[in-house]
């Protein structure tokens, strides 16, 4: 008989790929977590994952066993709500996955409304240069770049937001300003690490670069656009940036905006039966009220800075509708 522990042990080491992102998760030693892996294997005879210097992989075996163990999970957690209804608390943990850049710079700053008004919900912030995925219980919620496409996800269009190519003004008064599209092939480029782009949104330069008259001149890549910032930020080069983080610095000017107009979007999806709980309800709600009130922000066309929202009286429909 499958031991459930093992199978929770089993879970977190899939979901996580890596031993010690397990053990933190499972609150125990990751030689704990190593040992029973490996016993749980022998019990079964069979190999679950294939080791290498990139962590743990699910072997066939592996992925076999991982359909079964997530509809425990689930069918465990959905148990365990029906009977304490934890679904109807305004308390306990959410796990937010969101890109790096709009997590940084957007969410942190807005859900500290939200903590007051709501002071026994936790939560822990994946701010990451990568999608996160909902699937394998890497979050609770998450914000994306790309429309989810899994038929079991609750999905929703959370915004618009513009990016404009930015240079510092120390480094344009040195160099001078681009008249024109064409005339970026005389300039330093900061940029994507073109093969670990994560999403195909995040190839804002490919249109404009196809057609100069030499090779584009990239100074610095990155996988993070805090770091494409930064390097903006200290004269590297120009860069396309998203007006939430780089409209309010002083240090950078934006440019070609007629000619170079960038728009993308951020949607907000939850597994269904997440998206149940009240605590997931109450962050969804405040998070499309809270950006819907920043779109001036998001698009650069705000004079001043990110809009804090008013802690109480936001959330009144979803508490209304639970109470109902």
């Amino acid at each position: 008989m499958l031991n459930w522990q093992d199978m929770q042990i089993f879970l977190e080491v899939a979901r996580a790929n890596r031993l010690t992102d397990a053990a933190r998760r499972l609150n125990i030693d990751h030689s704990t977590v190593s040992r029973r892996i490996r016993r749980f294997e022998a019990s079964l005879n069979a190999q679950l994952f294939e080791r290498s210097t990139h962590g743990y992989e699910l072997a066939p075996a592996g992925k076999q066993l991982l359909l079964f163990a997530e509809e425990m999970a689930r069918q465990a957690s959905q148990a365990s709500d029906n009977i304490s209804d934890r679904n109807l608390q305004v308390s306990g943990q959410i796990r937010l996955g969101v890109t790096e850049g709009f997590g940084t710079h957007v969410i942190t700053p807005l859900l500290g409304a939200f903590r007051r008004r709501y002071p026994d919900i936790t939560i822990d912030l994946l701010s990451l240069p990568r999608a996160v995925n909902l699937s394998r219980h890497e979050a609770d919620l998450a914000i994306t770049i790309d429309r989810p496409s899994n038929a079991e996800m609750v999905v929703s269009r959370l915004c618009s937001y513009r990016l404009n190519l930015y240079g510092e003004k120390g480094y344009l008064d040195h160099h001078g300003r681009p008249s024109n599209v064409s005339a970026l092939s005389r300039f330093d480029l900061v940029g994507y690490v073109d093969d670990l782009i994560f999403s195909d949104q995040l190839g804002y330069l490919d249109p404009f670069l196809a057609n100069l008259p030499s090779q584009p001149r990239f100074s610095l890549r990155s996988t993070s656009i805090i770091a494409q910032l930064h390097a903006v930020r200290c004269g590297a080069g120009l860069g396309i940036l998203p007006c939430f983080m780089a409209s309010q610095d002083t240090a950078l000017e934006a440019l070609l905006t007629d000619q170079m107009d960038i728009q993308r979007a951020f949607w907000i999806a939850a597994r269904g039966d997440q998206r149940q709980l009240l605590r997931v309800r109450l962050l969804w709600e405040f998070l499309k009220t809270a950006i819907e009130a920043n779109q001036g922000f998001l698009m650069g066309e705000a004079e001043g800075g990110l809009q804090m929202p008013v802690a109480q009286g936001l959330l009144a429909g979803v508490e209304t509708e639970q109470r109902a």
